[in-house]
């Protein structure tokens, strides 16, 4: 939602003074000021938002007096997770710190930073003729730069965060509540995001209509079965020149030097594919391929490297201007001939295959080096799949169904568990066939890595 957002004009309200918003959110760019939702009137508002140091900021500034301004000292930073995020308004309570309760993964957190709860019986913009706007502030700026599931707003009821998710017997995880017993009030909606020809459709019984400013993008990344994406933090942390877009499925290098991408999931066992189409020329380098997580989390220069640059990496690539295999020794870094060149039109297929230290490449779904994997030096160490970009961009399709801002449409494939869309089929490689027995990869998904990683 990195330029989108969506917009309504609310009624007369249930209560201005009484209220809850839910959502489940996966954060992608970490720009300062981010706004989850505001409620103005045109020149004041009421907003949610990511502070300047990626903490939560919640202000009320709808009268001269009174106003309310929270923040929490507690970051959000992670951009591999969702974080169901809950705000419960009631400036009706007598006591200051019930007015205004945030919840964090199902957990009350208690406002620690600034901590000014507003008046007892405050009004806010929950008002007839505001526009609420959610993913944007009331500017044009100050975009929400990520995914949003399962957006709530009541009207009227002050809920808690157990309305909304409930912690999976199995696994502990905190997961959403799909059809939470909720009383949504005059201006309330509930916005799943699973209709793909109506991605804004209001499914709380209210249909509220929204106007939707930009490209509202339907993604499978979802709270119930995350995908890997590639990490801004790496870089940010070694300070690579790199700028992430799309969902983080996009980077782009726009200095003359190599930069190591790593996704947000390892494995050390499992079969696993991913996507990349992307620039490959003269001046414009792209690889793709797998390193080890060991070596990524040892070296800051890797951010600034080829995958397989670091000696005893154990890591390999396929390196698009001349058709080769690059990996890494315990000495050197050194390079073998594996399959044809390929460029910015052609779409590359990576199989990593963990349990028989394989590596296959494919081209436009057709197997390079006839099927014939590449031996790995596996031996059940952590790996992360990664590109490398020099100069230039690449998408990367981990499951989501998208290269950049194109949406895949036609024919398109799902792996051997019914995951992920993808260009090509992950199972044996279209007509090609593995020179191993096992012959289906995974999307890289939270469900997939329970099963397989």
């Amino acid at each position: 939602m990195a330029t989108t957002f969506l917009s309504t004009t609310l009624g007369t309200p249930t209560s201005s003074r009484i209220w809850t918003f839910s959502t489940w959110l996966k954060r992608c760019g970490l720009a300062s000021g981010q706004h989850i939702f505001s409620i103005d009137n045109g020149s004041q508002r009421d907003a949610f938002s990511f502070d300047s140091d990626d903490g939560l900021r919640l202000y009320f500034n709808g009268s001269a007096t009174g106003y309310a301004d929270l923040s929490t000292n507690r970051v959000l930073r992670d951009t591999s997770a969702f974080y169901h995020l809950v705000i419960a308004v009631d400036t009706t309570q007598a006591t200051a710190a019930n007015r205004v309760k945030l919840y964090i993964n199902g957990t009350q957190y208690t406002w620690d930073e600034t901590t000014v709860y507003g008046n007892q019986n405050y009004d806010t913009f929950n008002a007839s003729g505001n526009t609420f706007r959610i993913g944007r502030d009331r500017t044009a700026a100050a975009y929400f730069d990520g995914i949003l599931a399962h957006t709530h707003f009541i009207d009227g009821t002050q809920y808690a965060a157990s309305t909304f998710g409930e912690t999976d017997s199995t696994s502990g995880i905190w997961k959403p509540k799909t059809a939470p017993s909720v009383t949504y009030g005059n201006n309330g909606f509930f916005l799943k995001f699973e209709n793909s020809g109506n991605l804004d459709l209001d499914s709380s019984g209210n249909n509220r209509s929204f106007t939707t400013s930009g490209t509202l993008t339907q993604n499978v990344d979802t709270p119930t079965n995350n995908y890997a994406t590639l990490t801004p933090l790496y870089t940010i942390e070694y300070k690579s020149s790199q700028f992430f877009t799309n969902g983080n499925n996009t980077t782009n290098s726009n200095t003359t030097q190599w930069n190591t991408n790593p996704c947000t999931m390892e494995v050390s066992s499992g079969k696993w594919y991913f996507e990349g189409y992307g620039h490959t020329n003269g001046s414009n380098y792209v690889h793709y391929g797998i390193t080890s997580s060991e070596k990524m989390g040892a070296n800051a220069t890797q951010a600034q490297q080829e995958i397989n640059a670091q000696s005893n990496g154990y890591a390999y690539s396929y390196y698009g201007y001349n058709g080769s295999i690059y990996y890494s020794t315990t000495s050197a870094s050194s390079s073998a001939s594996y399959g044809a060149t390929f460029g910015s039109s052609d779409y590359i297929g990576i199989f990593a295959d963990l349990d028989n230290n394989k590596l296959y490449f494919a081209k436009n779904g057709t197997l390079q080096n006839s099927g014939t994997g590449y031996s790995i030096n596996a031996d059940g160490k952590p790996y992360i799949l990664a590109t490398a970009v020099y100069s230039g961009l690449t998408n990367v399709n981990f499951g989501s169904g998208v290269f950049g801002t194109t949406v895949l449409t036609g024919t398109t494939y799902a792996d051997a568990n019914g995951h992920g869309t993808f260009k090509y089929s992950p199972n044996q490689g279209g007509a090609a066939n593995f020179d191993s027995a096992a012959k289906n990869f995974y999307a890289m998904n939270t469900k997939n890595l329970k099963e397989f990683g």
